[in-house]
């Protein structure tokens, strides 16, 4: 069982592979118990809302929580599969306290995953993560047999979804003319998102929407859009949108099939806010991997880019505590406090459009507002140890810091998942970025 401490959570959850490590259906059991034992506060009935996305091993998962948290005495409502940002909306507004997403987002249908919402909707803190591993240390307190929990599924869950959907656009804000290609990665998304796009009057083609329990992520969504490019210039489509597995994310592909990542996404929806009046915290918050072309595009227009470690919690973090209602990720995460609590990829795509109705020019102009500067990644992988201390390392990281210094950045950091050190490195020179990134790649084999 889990040690003390933040062991079986990372960055975003529990994750794993199923029927291995923490993915199975007793540890999951124990995870519902522990969770359900730590919001077992106050008198009053509890509840949980858990949801999950279409891999066949959630019905394990789900089945495995069910368990958990009624052997406690908490009451569970299912809903079936739906988007994490809709799991994220019904606990709070049913008033539950606690939600349950089970997903492993992007990753391959083999992978599962647990990520927890508060009774406010939004993802637990590494605190509270904390104390629920350690719950996880000792026997659950069950609940009195006439005190165990309930479980119902509801019927109406996506439609309160996709009414929420629809009421993030404006009232005067219809896509009647617009063609669009929405590929939902065979994932949590299939049905809501091309029904809230459908209903507000684009014309739809989709892709990724027959999910079979192993083919979410596969060759579809929102890192592997090769097929969605294909598809909007082959049908003359206005913009094509890609979700991933559970549609907390979002990449676009304008009329000519071109890729359009977070950033830029950020950059238009900031934009577009600024321009009302209505953009909160003088900025946008994003990670470290965000693109040096959006910084220096934000300042242009007096706002700043305030950035986080990597993960969509970190930013939601820095969001909150400093007044911002605009954040997200190079990878497609988008968080728009105004509409939801963590990142929705399907809000996001529907802010894209309404922009495309209002502005009545192509997507290629209006979601490339700002020329990306050269930028780098490479992973190095190591046995053990810690390279990053090693003297040679730092000092070559010292080195290329000075050669970049007011012409590019630097990001260096550890996987919290795999042996892996990610180097990344931008600049407004392409050979040099390739040059520095290659030096520490180096000094790091060296020294793992």
């Amino acid at each position: 069982m889990a040690k003390a401490g933040r062991n079986l959570f990372g960055t975003d959850g529990i994750r794993g592979r199923t029927n291995n490590g923490a993915m199975t259906a007793e540890t999951v059991m124990r995870v519902g118990q522990a969770a359900g034992n730590y919001f077992l506060r106050g008198g009053h009935r509890h509840r949980v809302v858990i949801g999950k996305d279409t891999r066949l091993s959630g019905y394990m998962m789900e089945s495995a929580l069910v368990a958990g948290f009624t052997s406690v005495g908490m009451d569970v409502i299912m809903t079936g599969p739906l988007p994490t940002p809709a799991i994220a909306m019904l606990t709070r507004e049913m008033r539950a306290d606690l939600g349950v997403m089970i997903s492993a987002s992007h990753n391959p249908f083999a992978d599962n995953g647990i990520k927890l919402f508060g009774p406010d909707g939004f993802k637990l803190s590494d605190e509270a993560e904390a104390e629920i591993e350690t719950l996880l240390e000792g026997e659950p307190i069950l609940a009195k047999p006439e005190a165990i929990g309930r479980a119902r599924r509801i019927e109406d869950a996506r439609g309160r979804y996709i009414h929420a959907l629809k009421q993030t656009v404006g009232s005067d804000i219809r896509f009647d003319g617009l063609k669009v290609v929405v590929d939902c990665a065979h994932g949590a998304a299939y049905q809501v998102a091309p029904s809230a796009i459908w209903e507000l009057g684009a014309e739809i083609i989709t892709l990724g929407v027959e999910p079979n329990g192993t083919n979410i992520n596969d060759s579809v969504g929102s890192t592997a859009i090769e097929a969605l490019q294909a598809k909007v210039v082959e049908e003359g489509a206005d913009i094509g949108i890609a979700l991933d597995g559970d549609a907390d994310r979002l990449i676009v592909v304008d009329e000519r099939g071109r890729a359009v990542d977070g950033d830029q996404i950020m950059a238009l929806i900031a934009t577009r806010m600024h321009e009302k009046g209505a953009l909160l915290g003088g900025g946008v918050v994003s990670t470290v991997m965000s693109n040096l072309g959006l910084e220096r595009y934000l300042t242009g227009l007096g706002l700043t880019l305030e950035r986080t470690k990597v993960g969509d919690r970190y930013v939601l973090e820095r969001m909150k505590a400093g007044g911002f209602n605009i954040g997200g990720e190079q990878s497609g995460h988008m968080i728009m406090l105004d509409h939801s609590t963590t990142g929705d990829g399907t809000v996001a795509a529907l802010r894209v459009l309404a922009s495309l109705v209002r502005s009545d020019q192509p997507a290629s102009e209006i979601l490339h507002l700002f020329d990306p500067v050269p930028q780098l990644l490479k992973n190095v992988h190591y046995e053990g140890g810690a390279p990053l201390k090693n003297t040679t390392v730092k000092s070559v990281i010292a080195q290329v810091e000075a050669e970049l210094e007011g012409k590019g950045r630097l990001v260096i950091r550890p996987s919290g998942t795999e042996p892996v050190i990610r180097i990344m490195a931008e600049g407004d020179n392409a050979t040099q970025v390739e040059d520095v990134v290659d030096k520490v790649c180096n000094a790091v084999r060296a020294a793992a």
